[in-house]
Parts: structure tokens; C-alpha cells; sequence
């Protein structure tokens, strides 16, 4: 299916690897010209290199800085002024217990996960609103919706996401733009497979088997019973950011594997 994003210009926050990884590629494999961002140079150079390696003729070039800041934001959009589509993909997890979690490390989670969309959001809204044209994506999660009790500042942030984009599609109602929250599942990103790795290794049991046991204890409502790849999360969001796709305005696009059992 031809999206229709020849030429468009897009801006995927956090997409040197995993789930934002990902979308640029398959945003790059729609003939998008797509701004590829991560903390590091050297990250950044091996996204390129990875996505114009799988991608003939990926019209794609890359910004190194951390949008977890403002002043990253800032330096950021010096090199980045307008975009037609935006993928809020930045994010970062940490399991930890909600009695030592401190105030900074409420705020972190805040800024990384919540602010970064918010600052970019800010910014490119008004160049799409005069070209009546634009997409906004929030990556979310289905932990937005089923609060995990091992990371309840991880949720909270992803709650916050899907509160932010349903209230600046209120904002933008009747125009060309259309802003959505994706709620990915259980997804094999690099942080999913390394805790899989570890967990096998002190374990003493195959990866395959860690998965098993993660679905059978931590997710049983999956009706995937595996992780999702980053490339099915990636299909979904192509689709949303597509031409074709000015219907679904307002939305938590549920792409979680069948985890959230509420059918509303």
C-alpha cells in the first residue's frame, strides 16, 4: 500500500534503535525524508548506516542530541525547523520499587518521556497547522492503561502521553492534522532483550523459556504471547502517519498484542 509520504518530512525522536528504529526505517521505505535522532554521533551514524543498508535510496540524515532536555530541544530544532510528521518515540523504563523512587527521579521520567514530546509538539504544531497537513504520534504503551506496579513512574509518564495527545487533537479539531497515542505491547526493543538475556543467564534456562514464563506471569492477558517485534509496532505507526489514515484523529491506537482485555 503506497502511504502517500513521498517528500514528507519527518522527525522520530529516540530512533537509533528498537521501536523508533524501526519507524524510521519503515517511514524511510515510504520515500519520507526522515531526521533520525540519538544521544551520540556514533549512534546516530550506525542508525544511518543500518537504515540505508536495508533501505535503497532512504532519503535520511540524522541529529545528535538528547531531547530528554530543553536545551536539547532547542539545539535540536536549530538543525530540525519543520517536519510534516512527528514521532514522539523518545522514552526510557526502569523497574523499580515505588518506595525508592525519589523526586528526581519522578521528574527524569517526566522530562524524558513526557517533556521531549511536548517541547517538539510545541514547536512543529503551527508549521502543520499553516499547511493544514501533519501527523503527531505519541509512542505510549499498554502500560498506560494496565500500571505496572514494578514501574509506576514509567506508567504514569505513559498515561500522561495518551492524555497529551488526545487533548491537542481537541486542539487542532477540523484541520489537516491529526495528533494519536500507539499503545505498543511487550515489544523485543535492546533494553527487552537484555533484560531476557540476563534473566536466562542467572536462570540457567534457554531465552525462549524466559519469554514463556514472562507471559505466563507478568502479561497472561496476551493474546501474542510473545514480544512484538519493533518492525509490527513500526507498521502500525506507518499506517497512522499515512495519507489514508485521516480518520483515526484523537486516538490510543491499541498495537499491544491483545494485553489490555477491555474491548472499549
Amino acid at each position: 500500500m503506497d502511504l502517500g509520504l513521498k517528500g514528507k518530512k519527518v522527525v522520530v525522536s529516540g530512533s537509533t534503535a528498537g521501536i523508533g528504529f524501526a519507524i524510521a526505517a519503515a517511514l524511510a521505505a515510504e520515500d519520507a525524508q526522515v531526521i533520525v535522532n540519538g544521544r551520540t554521533d556514533a549512534r546516530v551514524t550506525a542508525a544511518l548506516s543500518s537504515i540505508r543498508h536495508r533501505v535503497k535510496n532512504a532519503d535520511v540524515r540524522g541529529i545528535a542530541a538528547d531531547l530528554g532536555t530543553a536545551s536539547g530541544v532547542a539545539a535540536f530544532l536549530q538543525q530540525a525547523p519543520e517536519a510534516d510528521i512527528l514521532v514522539n518515540n523518545l522514552g526510557i523504563f526502569e523497574p523499580k520499587p515505588f518506595l525508592e523512587i525519589p523526586d528526581s527521579g519522578w521528574l527524569r521520567f517526566f522530562e524524558v518521556n513526557v517533556l521531549s514530546g511536548v517541547r517538539l509538539s510545541r514547536h512543529y504544531l503551527p508549521g502543520m497547522l499553516k499547511k493544514n497537513w501533519g501527523r503527531v504520534i505519541f509512542i505510549s504503551s499498554e502500560s498506560a492503561q494496565h500500571i505496572p506496579a514494578e514501574m509506576i513512574h514509567y506508567g504514569m509518564t505513559k498515561t500522561a502521553q495518551v492524555a497529551i495527545a488526545r487533548g491537542l487533537a481537541e486542539s487542532v479539531a477540523g484541520s489537516g492534522v491529526t495528533v494519536n497515542s500507539v499503545l505498543a505491547g511487550p515489544t523485543a526493543s535492546e533494553g527487552a532483550s537484555e533484560f531476557v538475556d540476563n534473566m536466562a543467564r542467572q536462570q540457567g534456562i534457554t531465552k525462549a523459556e524466559v519469554e514463556k514464563q514472562f507471559f505466563a506471569s507478568v502479561r497472561p492477558t496476551s493474546l501474542l504471547k510473545r514480544f512484538e517485534t519493533p518492525e509490527e509496532v513500526a507498521a502500525v505507526v506507518a499506517f497512522i502517519a499515512g495519507t489514508q489514515a485521516t480518520a483515526i484523529n484523537g486516538s490510543a491506537v491499541r498495537a499491544e498484542g491483545g494485553v489490555i482485555r477491555s474491548i472499549f
